[in-house]
């Protein structure tokens, strides 16, 4: 019987090996990997703005058929939440971090790659067709031009391009990921400070998890105010569907498990079964939170000073992105790197770090997001009060992870 790994074990493995090869590799050696990485780390940037304008384009259009009014409420509650994750993530870090962190104890490895000790041996350079920014205003104008117009050849090529992309992913960017991840924790061990930045995230891990168990109480709360049900009742008889989420890693194949519990915690099954699967695709809280800690406590690590302003619009634009996150363990951080390079300046070093760190605790993020769902619903089942009675369809291909 082959041994099949999920992308969760094959990152701890490259991790640990990293830091294993980085005790007794010959610098010859680790310098193959280290040019890989800076290979691998070209054709990411060069791939960013394509993700970005293929997944975000038609999941916009999407949001603008089949559903009429319900669907854009159940969008708006569902941004609101995900910008509310991104904003106590903010704002709890801001107060948290300083004093958990030390500032400016980011090694040179991380904060500077040419300080790093390892070079590659060559580097191509790829650069992307079009800048990030620009990636992301053209996808939201042509999304929300295509809700506009009727369904056309446009908004076919569109969709047929996400597919593609979704291969580009699946096929080449996740699978290299273990290998990318790897030549970052060998190169840390080369230069001597794994161990510090180790040691220095396992205490963001925990706090992270922490604040993902305040959002679902918050979520809980302000549905349980909305619905007039018992919030603790209704988490409670969703952690099945959270259990479910940390074994798959993934929001599609907890759905049917979200949908049941859902409708156990008091929601009409009309408006569990169109919230559910919507949200599984565009209500991604969790996510933000893990993505706007770690962003977070990189710059205060770095010692960068933190403009707040800039923060609020990274966290705005994560929730547009977050939209976009494709069916893939990890793709929220995929799909978010080019932000993290755009607008907060990291290298490639550090949006290495956000990946691995991001995946090693995925399955919480996505136990959040499913569990989040439930209490969206609980909201809409109250505020429609009955109009939904039957379930749209809705074209669900990027679901994410």
């Amino acid at each position: 019987m082959t041994l099949r790994l999920g992308l969760l074990p094959k990152i701890l493995i490259a991790i640990a090996l990293g830091i294993v090869c980085g005790l007794f590799f010959p610098a010859w050696l680790a310098r193959i990997f280290v040019t890989f990485n800076g290979l691998f780390g070209n054709f990411l940037s060069f791939a960013i703005p394509l993700i970005i304008i293929a997944l975000i384009t038609p999941a916009i259009s999407e949001l603008g058929r089949g559903a009429g009014k319900w669907l854009g409420v159940t969008a708006a509650i569902a941004y609101g939440s995900t910008i509310f994750a991104g904003l106590l993530a903010l704002f709890t870090g801001l107060a948290v971090f300083p004093r958990m962190l030390t500032p400016g104890s980011a090694p040179t490895s991380l904060d500077n790659p040419e300080n790093a000790l390892l070079t590659a041996y060559f580097t191509i350079d790829m650069p992307p067709v079009v800048g990030v920014m620009t990636a992301l205003l053209l996808s939201f104008v042509i999304g929300v031009g295509l809700t506009l117009v009727p369904t056309t050849a446009l908004q076919r090529g569109f969709v047929e391009l996400r597919h593609i992309v979704e291969q580009v992913i699946a096929k080449i960017l996740i699978p290299l990921l273990p290998l990318y991840i790897f030549g970052i924790f060998l190169n840390m061990t080369l230069a001597g400070q794994v161990f510090t930045i180790i040691a220095t995230f396992i205490g963001v891990i925990v706090y992270v998890f922490a604040l993902t168990v305040v959002l679902l109480l918050i979520q809980y709360g302000v549905a349980g105010l909305i619905a007039r049900r018992n919030p603790f009742a209704a988490l409670r008889t969703m952690m099945p569907a959270y259990v479910t989420a940390l074994g798959t890693s993934s929001s599609a194949a907890t759905i049917p498990v979200t949908l049941r519990q859902a409708i156990k915690a008091g929601v009409s099954e009309p408006v569990a079964a169109f919230v559910i699967p919507l949200c599984a695709t565009i209500h991604l809280a969790g996510s933000t939170v893990k993505i706007t800690s770690f962003a977070l406590a990189i710059m205060v690590l770095e010692g960068i000073p933190i403009d707040v302003g800039l923060m609020l619009g990274f966290v705005m634009m994560l929730g547009i992105t977050m939209v976009a996150a494709p069916g893939v363990p990890g793709g929220a951080i995929m799909t978010a790197a080019g932000l993290l390079s755009s607008m907060l300046g990291f290298t490639e070093p550090q949006v290495g770090l956000m990946i691995a760190t991001y995946i090693a605790i995925d399955s919480f993020g996505t136990a959040t997001n499913v569990t989040g769902d439930a209490a969206i619903a609980l909201v809409i089942d109250k505020l429609s009060r009955g109009s939904i009675t039957e379930p749209p369809t809705l074209e669900l291909d990027g679901i994410a992870g």
